[in-house]
């Protein structure tokens, strides 16, 4: 039997009685064609069908000489025969009836027993009385309900598989259902996919800056735009100048949520249309949401009040069905507080650094503190860590792996704290520039998709 056991996406080990063979390709080459030609060849050169497990998926492979390659199931646990484990036979098993009877023989030799018990069998005693007739009562039969029957199937039928193995299977004209992994990504996309009923708004905060907020805001809110469709807001609610219109995309304007506030009367008038916050909000191309920008006039001077914030939240909640609003590094402002009153759910980032999750902490601290609504955001939070710290960027493989023993010691002790921890790789996207779902490794994707799954849940 060979193990495949698939390392990185354009490199596996297979593991066999021989040793360890390494299969690696280029980008753009199908990994798991090229290890079943590999496959094939083995089994040609040694003139025996194969049995391979990709343990990645789970997923057994019969390969032949001729070229077959096809699904199988796991082969069934040696144990020992029948023979092995019978009782050794009596010496004169051999005059034993051949019908198979087993019962006892007499032993000649045996002594007799000192007080033999007669078997016996009484019958009862007669009566004079006849039997009486026994009937059965049925059930009176009723008709059923209409409003309770139905010919609608309820179950779902299950899409075949498209990843991995059984993907590549079913590409050759089979129909495997999917990974364990593969169903719980499809989970996740389903969960994300959800509407709810009225406007729901995500609140990111963490009090220490550099706590990886910004591309938390901008990623969740691409996710949940991607896979559920529909109006998606990222607002950066900083109480002066932000971030997260230079880490995004910027619309044919500079307009800023100073502006909008402003023009509220006309947009929260019944002429008002979606369209036209196409003035005030810049679109993002790929990943289909759109930013609210904060106010980045370098000589400005103005704060976001509490009451500006009601008003900007007033137009959101009429034209946008989520809105996730980033925040500034003060838990005391009027404009971050304000957020907070108007939050379902609440999103709590870290980085893979000590004082990044003390702050973290201390943010759930204050909320919790304050009791109601705020503490109940608080014990339903999700906490997102992220491996992306200051050591992942100058540091080799020693520093990613020291950051990623750090973040899972920082999951760890936020786990009994929150409703949700979720850990996400580093990745060397999401250090520079524009931030877009699509230039994120596969394994990054997939563990944002599974943020914004436990952020959905709270809704």
């Amino acid at each position: 039997m060979i193990q495949i056991v698939l390392t990185s996406p354009t490199a596996a080990e297979l593991h066999h009685a021989d040793g360890t063979e390494t299969i690696t390709t280029t980008p753009g080459q199908d990994l798991q064609e090229q290890i079943i030609q590999h496959l094939v060849r083995r089994a040609r050169r040694d003139g025996e069908d194969l049995t391979a497990h990709a343990t990645n998926d789970d997923t057994w492979l019969h390969i032949t000489p001729t070229g077959t390659v096809t699904p199988t199931t796991p082969p069934e646990p040696t144990g020992p025969t029948a023979s092995q484990t019978a009782p050794a036979a009596a010496s004169d098993s051999e005059n034993e009836p051949a019908s198979g009877s087993h019962a006892a023989r007499p032993n000649p030799l045996a002594p007799a027993p000192r007080n033999p018990r007669k078997e016996s069998r009484t019958a009862p005693a007669p009566t004079d009385k006849p039997a009486q007739p026994t009937t059965t009562v049925e059930p009176a039969r009723t008709r059923a309900s209409l409003r309770e029957a139905t010919f609608l199937v309820s179950e779902t039928p299950l899409e075949p598989a498209t990843q991995g193995w059984r993907g590549g299977l079913n590409n050759l004209g089979f129909r495997l259902a999917p990974s364990a992994q593969e169903q719980a990504e499809r989970d996740d996309v389903r969960t994300v996919s959800q509407h709810w009923p009225g406007p729901r708004t995500v609140a990111v905060v963490n009090r220490k800056g550099g706590a990886n907020k910004t591309p938390t805001v901008a990623l969740l809110a691409a996710m949940l735009a991607r896979h559920g469709g529909g109006p998606v807001l990222a607002w950066d609610n900083n109480e002066s100048q932000g971030t997260l219109g230079w880490r995004t995309e910027q619309g044919p304007h500079t307009a800023s949520v100073l502006d909008l506030v402003d023009s509220s009367t006309r947009l929260l008038s019944p002429e008002a249309n979606s369209a036209d916050l196409a003035h005030f909000v810049h679109h993002q191309t790929a990943d289909k949401y759109d930013v609210l920008r904060s106010d980045e006039n370098d000589e400005g001077d103005h704060e976001i009040t509490a009451e500006e914030v009601d008003i900007a939240h007033r137009v959101a909640s009429k034209f946008y069905r989520l809105i996730v609003m980033d925040s500034g590094n003060t838990a005391r402002s009027a404009n971050w507080r304000r957020m907070i009153d108007h939050t379902h759910q609440l999103v709590v980032p870290v980085t893979a650094m000590e004082d990044r999750a003390e702050a973290a902490r201390l943010t759930l601290q204050t909320l919790e503190s304050r009791g109601g609504h705020d503490a109940q955001l608080a014990h339903n939070a999700v906490v997102i860590v992220s491996e992306s710290t200051d050591a992942a960027r100058g540091l080799g493989r020693d520093g990613l792996k020291q950051a990623r023993d750090e973040a899972a010691r920082i999951a760890e002790g936020f786990t009994p704290l929150v409703r949700a921890v979720v850990r996400v790789p580093y990745d060397p996207a999401l250090i520079r520039g524009h931030i877009k779902v699509d230039a994120l490794r596969p394994q990054t994707q997939r563990a944002w998709l599974a943020a914004a799954a436990a952020v959905a849940k709270g809704f």
